[in-house]
């Protein structure tokens, strides 16, 4: 069974496999990772670790560009399925383009409603947070990303030219 868990170093091997199959220069959306991190080392590997559990920190001013966000692994059997993260705020850039909640999930397991389930339980994390409603994008061409938000009560708002390209942009209201 399947469950969100808190990036952890335990995992780096299943982390790297599951990189390995994107593609070791393919972006993965809600992995926290950028191009600079180094990952291939162990010390590498446990800096990222330590920013993305940072990041979550609202004790800690984000970086410059960022805001707080918490992210999670979909995890299963320790295999490193996909990862999930929620930025706790907007700003300009991701209230244009890349929204509050991005997420991935690995080629090998997908279409298997993880996307949809581990979407809902981030819900419940941003609505235990105070928000009334999030902002999730998607690639206009990603059909299955478009499936798994209007599955979690997304409501397109608009589809616009961004930063990231053509990007579907969808509402969902958190309150009862």
């Amino acid at each position: 069974m399947a469950q969100l868990i808190t990036p952890t170093t335990r995992l780096r091997d299943a982390w790297l496999d599951a990189r390995d199959e994107w593609g070791r220069d393919v972006h993965q959306d809600g992995s926290g990772l950028a191009d600079t991190d180094d990952i291939d080392t162990v010390e590498g590997f446990a800096a990222w670790v330590q920013r993305l559990r940072r990041e979550a920190d609202e004790s800690i001013p984000p970086a410059p560009g960022r805001v707080h966000a918490t992210y999670w692994w979909i995890v299963e059997d320790d295999r490193v399925l996909g990862a999930i993260s929620l930025r706790h705020e907007l700003n300009d850039f991701l209230l244009r383009a890349g929204g509050h909640i991005g997420y991935g999930v690995r080629p090998s397991a997908r279409r298997r409603g993880l996307a949809t389930w581990a979407l809902a339980t981030v819900l419940r994390h941003a609505a235990a947070r105070g928000l009334e409603r999030v902002l999730v994008t998607c690639a206009d061409t990603n059909v299955a990303s478009a499936r798994t938000i209007e599955r979690n009560g997304g409501v397109l708002e608009d589809v616009r030219d961004t930063e990231l390209g053509r990007t579907r942009r969808y509402w969902i209201d958190l309150q009862p």
